[in-house]
């Protein structure tokens, strides 16, 4: 180990130094540990007696070597302050922990495990040109195999649950919180005790390696989150680890967090070369894909409050550390959380910044929630707290987190913090998704929040599934799947995310009426967005567009199959000026893609022949979509079955609209209005997976009674997270 680099804080990989390391035969066991008057091993190797480490290198650190130590094996390290007094540490650098609340390290052979993944690892981006749509879990809540509180799956058991159900919802990228080990479950694995040790409530460090191959091998990607800035302040761990504070302040008034827990010292090397090592080791071993950085604004202004002033230190720290990250790994996600204004968070080192490739809107997201809180009538005087993102938004490049931290603590679930009784939420939470995606910023939803979960995230049970048996929340839950798929479907909701080019507002001044219009631009397509956030009916209302003959549907939050009421024509196309005029119902929001040209009118009839065909073969094989992963993979691309009947239905529509055919005729002519329905959902969802019911099933969708009128199953609310 280049120890230079160790003390000055310029090094990524002490823990191929420090910690529990296997050879043919037997273990050496190194650790720093300064301020120690002596250190001892004790663990199963020697049935728990003391033998003695041995000082090495430049003095600071000790060793020794146990022929009959193998993988598997428990370990402590036994550090006396004096000749009288001592206390037993896990290894700082250990590859494995016990379950809680026992402590002790485990010897883990790290290089065990061959991945497959080459072809991922070899192509994948940080997708700042690429769709980026991530499902943030808690492994231990997101499915349970029991009730209890501690009834977890294990990591590759996890597999078979997660993978089908991210590839057929429309998440290409998964988020895990915290899995470095932790002792406390309400702490979520924010306030680690090992920070190279995978926690074992989900299994071993072979475990996470198979589910994240999995993974790659699937096509989703896997973020986690890190924790920089502070640690758990147990004894047996970090804390006063050679019996000096070695890893954090030696004094309170900034060395506690707000959480409690001890802040990490980011002015001493030793610190920093642990805290760089511990990051590329995850992305190293482990194949993540990327770090969400947490409470980044902690770092930056001493205890998180900018009248403290700057952290100079710290932000020196995670400048050093993202830049040679992303040099050992350039396609690697490092995202921040921070909710300051601090300047440059995701501009390149070398031109100043901190480094980070994404930073987490709090902003829209604190002021979007506001806005949705707020009764209607209240609307048009908070109507610019949906534009303000756009006036900030290329400062950096943002994110837009729909988060835990959002669902817990009293603040209430997603769904929940929409205005108004229980029916009354849904379509303003319809609305205020299709909003989201059509803001520029990468995208990330917490697990539940796709389901309309009521209660808020308790992470000792498992997500509500059962909720989906309501109607209302089914066709929630189809909802978000169709609009995932149109996401990752089309360039122009991701692909110009940080140019300028990329978005307009076409009307943003409509504050009586509280309606938006604004244009995604890819390219090679255009995407046209509206919104009506008010709770009336809005009629023609006037949008010129520019180069759009017609206009096509791709998705509208009241359409019936949503739990709407309303009905869509497939193709608009405006008048003699080249104004489209627009009707929009309440609580509503609608996505147009712009055509350039229109269809034949002469192909009218084959076109919907075909069409009809393709509308039910896709409800054919609507159920085998939704476990098999063959047709799930396919559903990512746009053409395979969705096209031919979304182009059909296209040349029909138009054909009807040049031949002058009545409203009341065109429901009641060959293409009914059951087929016009399914028309519209097989061109939404552009895959073949999409669940679509048989034609007699679909009043079911706006049922007359959905389910409870309010929560009665909230988590407890006085009660705060430690995080």
């Amino acid at each position: 180990m280049d120890l230079y680099g160790f003390y000055t804080g310029k090094i990524f990989d002490t823990y191929q130094y420090l910690g529990a390391h296997t050879e043919a035969q037997g273990v050496t066991f190194r650790t720093f540990a300064p301020g120690a008057c002596r250190v001892s091993l004790i663990g199963e190797c020697n049935h728990w007696q003391e033998t003695a480490m041995q000082k090495v290198c430049d003095g600071n650190f000790w060793e020794c070597y146990i022929a009959e130590a193998a993988p598997g094996m428990m370990y402590k390290f036994r550090i006396y302050q004096n000749e009288q007094s001592f206390v037993d540490h896990c290894d700082p650098y250990g590859f494995g922990m016990e379950l809680r609340p026992n402590t002790a390290s485990i010897v883990r052979d790290m290089n065990c495990y061959t991945f497959g993944d080459s072809d991922w690892m070899s192509s994948r981006t940080d997708c700042q040109n690429q769709p980026l749509n991530i499902y943030e879990l808690h492994l231990g809540s997101f499915r349970k195999p029991a009730e209890a509180a501690d009834a977890w799956y294990r990591y590759e058991e996890l597999s078979d649950h997660l993978i089908p159900y991210l590839k057929e919802h429309g998440y290409n990228y998964l988020e895990l919180m915290p899995l470095n080990e932790y002792p406390c479950d309400e702490s979520w694995g924010y306030q680690g005790t090992g920070f190279f040790a995978p926690t074992a409530r989900y299994g071993t460090a072979d475990g996470l390696k198979a589910l994240i191959d999995c993974c790659h091998r699937n096509g989703i990607g896997v973020l986690m989150d890190f924790v920089p800035v502070h640690f758990a302040i147990d004894d047996y761990a970090l804390a006063n680890y050679d019996g000096t504070p070695l890893y954090e302040y030696p004094h309170t008034d900034v060395g506690v967090s707000e959480w409690g827990s001890h802040n990490f010292m980011h002015s001493r090397g030793e610190v920093r070369s642990f805290l760089q090592s511990a990051a590329n080791y995850w992305l190293t071993e482990y194949h993540i894909d990327g770090l969400r950085m947490d409470a980044i604004s902690r770092a930056i202004y001493w205890q998180g409050d900018p009248a403290r002033g700057v952290n100079h230190n710290a932000v020196d720290f995670l400048k050093y550390m993202n830049q040679g990250l992303k040099q050992l790994h350039p396609s690697a996600i490092l995202s921040a959380e921070d909710s300051t204004s601090f300047p440059g968070v995701t501009k390149p080192v070398p031109e100043g910044g901190l480094g980070f490739d994404y930073k987490w809107d709090m902003g829209w997201m604190n002021d979007t929630l506001d806005y949705f809180r707020t009764a209607p009538e209240y609307r048009r005087r908070d109507y610019h707290k949906l534009t303000f993102s756009m006036m900030y938004y290329y400062d950096d490049r943002f994110l837009l987190p729909l988060s835990h931290d959002e669902v817990v603590h009293g603040k209430a679930t997603i769904l929940q913090k929409m205005n108004g009784q229980y029916e009354d939420k849904f379509p303003q939470a319809r609305a205020f998704y299709l909003y989201m995606y059509a803001h520029p910023g990468k995208k990330l939803n917490f697990m539940g929040n796709e389901i309309g979960q009521l209660r808020e995230w308790d992470e000792k049970r498992q997500q509500d599934w059962e909720i989906l048996s309501y109607p209302i929340h089914d066709a929630f839950h189809r909802f978000i799947t169709d609009l995932n798929r149109i996401y990752l479907a089309h360039p122009a909701l991701y692909e110009n995310d940080y140019t300028r080019e990329g978005f307009q507002w076409l009307d943003c001044h409509q504050e009586a009426r509280c309606i938006y219009a604004l244009e995604r631009i890819g390219t090679d397509e255009r995407i046209v967005a509206l919104f009506n956030f008010s709770d009336q009916e809005q009629r023609d209302f006037p949008l010129l567009l520019p180069a759009a003959p017609a206009l096509r549907l791709l998705i509208a939050s009241d359409q019936q199959q949503y739990g709407g009421e309303k009905q869509y024509p497939s193709v608009l196309q405006p008048n003699e000026e080249g104004i489209y005029s627009f009707t929009l119902g309440p609580f509503s929001a609608a996505y147009y893609l712009v055509q350039h040209e229109t269809a034949d009118p002469s192909t009218a009839d084959r076109d919907l022949a075909a069409a009809e065909n393709d509308i039910n073969a896709a409800a054919g094989v609507t159920e085998h979509a939704r476990t098999a992963d063959d047709v799930t993979e396919t559903a990512r691309t746009v053409d395979d079955v969705a096209g031919p009947a979304h182009t059909a239905a296209n040349s029909a529509e138009t054909a009807r609209t040049a031949a002058n055919i009545t409203a009341a005729a065109y429901t009641a002519a060959d293409f009914t209005e059951t087929a016009h329905t399914a028309a519209n959902v097989t061109e939404t969802t552009h895959t073949e997976s999409f669940e679509l019911h048989h034609p007699e099933q679909l009043p079911a969708l706006v049922p007359a009674a959905s389910g409870p009128k309010k929560n009665k199953s909230r988590s407890k609310r006085g009660k705060r997270k430690h995080r």
